[in-house]
């Protein structure tokens, strides 16, 4: 729960914050992270010491659902004269490290990010006769706060969100989100690391997928160049009826597709309803075979799998001319740990001779024959992860969000990779890897057409290539909320 609030009245487990000339004494008892972002701020807005805050009731590290302690709301007039219409701008405390005694961060130094590095932020644009903000968007931060503090996965300028719902639960087009830095909050250096702002810019359903086609960075560049759908501060109103592409329907061919034929998808995997099953082994066979186990106790994704993956994730926006995986094992020098470009031997070598915890000797197996399973919107975005990421050397990956595994498809570019052209089909535990060449690919892409409209097919289908063993299927999403799954 939470309450809305001037944030210079007191609230019943932190003070007040302190204005430009608060004593010293005070000053020194406000938690130093919090006062490092308030100083932001009040830089930004010297003329409102005490905007309307909605602050949790009960802190998330006295057991609160809400991660997030504060979302200060400020109003922004803009620039007209730009296309800046007038609006509130929200910015949420709770992300980074506030406190520094690891009630909720742990303090890791000055030199690196601040708890999760970044605070996320908010532009709304303000109605006609609008005296005061309104509350939702402080609870939408909070839903991607959480998701931050319960995957740990961080969030990236060009990141997108789909949420599938008006995000403020109305009748707007406006149902997901991409990222984006705040342009005109500066990074922050606070006594428990940097700390940097993130906005959430509101987008149409055909922009997220645009977006997801191609990547976020360009898609956020042409809604700055579209005063209605967010203009140079990218600010965002439910309001808005039509996407870019109804607005300029230019933008679509001449800036996405083409976008997409030149520099192909920086969207290196997602969070998805997915499973495996290796077909070349017997059911009954539970010892080291399928990845998907059935059962009480899975077979879980080891710590360096769930960290590799993980960094897979967050490379999406980087465009490599040379992609590479990162290691399953990383090597530690002087108390550092980083990352190299092995080649497939050394790195299932050192994978077998330095692993000290037990789980990680387990071994890649290569398999004959393997079955993917995934629900409507996972396979919609298979034509992406072949056109847009392996017809241009590049790697995608699915984690699944109802399971511990994983499915990484490579083209033959990518290095670091445990499946090879030999062995296509491979498992390191419940992480499958499988390599495609651009034939195949080209194949697949033919033959997976009617997945680029989804609305028009009925489930479950069921996709096969017989001489590659290889069968692919679309199921309803109650198959995978299932505890087989």
């Amino acid at each position: 729960m939470a309450e809305l609030r001037p944030s210079g009245a007191p609230g019943p487990t932190a003070p007040p914050a302190p204005g430009p000339t608060a004593p010293p004494a005070f000053a020194s008892l406000f938690p130093p992270g919090l006062h490092a972002i308030y100083g932001e701020c009040r830089r930004l807005y010297p003329d409102q010491p005490n905007p309307l805050q909605v602050t949790a009731i009960v802190k998330y590290w006295l057991g609160g659902p809400d991660p997030l302690d504060y979302v200060s709301m400020y109003r922004n007039v803009g620039s007209p004269s730009a296309n800046i219409p007038e609006h509130w701008h929200y910015i949420s405390f709770g992300l980074s490290d506030l406190y520094g005694d690891n009630r909720v961060h742990e303090f890791t130094g000055t030199d690196g990010p601040s708890g999760f590095g970044f605070e996320l932020t908010f532009r709304l644009k303000r109605e006609t006769g609008e005296s005061a903000p309104p509350t939702w968007p402080a609870e939408l931060m909070q839903g991607l706060a959480r998701y931050v503090f319960q995957s740990e996965n961080t969030f990236c300028s060009g990141d997108h969100v789909s949420w599938h719902s008006p995000l403020d639960n109305s009748e707007s087009r406006i149902q997901h989100m991409l990222l984006t830095e705040d342009p005109q909050m500066q990074p922050v250096q606070t006594p428990f690391g940097v700390v940097t702002f993130l906005q959430i810019v509101g987008v149409c359903t055909e922009e997220l997928h645009s977006a997801q086609q191609w990547n976020g960075q360009g898609i956020l560049e042409l809604l700055r160049t579209v005063p209605v759908a967010g203009g140079p501060w990218l600010i965002t109103d439910m309001r808005r009826g039509e996407t870019i592409f109804e607005i300029d329907p230019h933008l679509q061919q001449e800036r996405v597709d083409k976008g997409i034929e030149t520099d192909g998808s920086n969207l290196s995997g997602v969070s998805a309803k997915c499973a495996w099953d290796d077909l070349s082994r017997p059911p009954e066979d539970d010892e080291d075979s399928r990845s998907i186990c059935i059962g009480t106790q899975p077979r879980r994704l080891s710590g360096k799998d769930t960290e590799q993956i993980r960094e897979t994730l967050r490379r999406g926006l980087e465009i490599n001319s040379k992609p590479i995986l990162p290691p399953i094992n990383p090597q530690r020098q002087n108390g550092l740990t980083h990352d190299r470009a092995p080649s497939r031997k050394d790195s299932l070598e050192s994978d077998s001779s330095t692993a000290i915890i037990p789980h990680e000797l387990i071994r890649t197996r290569q398999l004959e024959s393997v079955h993917l399973k995934f629900n409507q919107e996972s396979g919609a975005l298979i034509p992406l992860c072949l056109r847009g990421r392996l017809l241009h050397g590049r790697h995608f990956t699915y984690k699944s969000i109802t399971g511990d595994m994983a499915i990484t498809f490579v083209s033959t570019g990518v290095e670091g990779a445990f499946a090879t052209e030999e062995h296509p089909y491979a498992a390191h535990g419940p992480w499958l890897q499988i390599l495609l060449t651009e034939e195949f690919v080209e194949q697949m892409l033919e033959d997976l057409e009617d997945l680029t409209s989804p609305e028009e097919f009925k489930l479950p289908k069921e996709y096969s290539w017989p001489e590659k063993k290889l069968k692919v299927s679309i199921l309803p999403d109650m198959v995978f909320d299932s505890p087989l799954h």
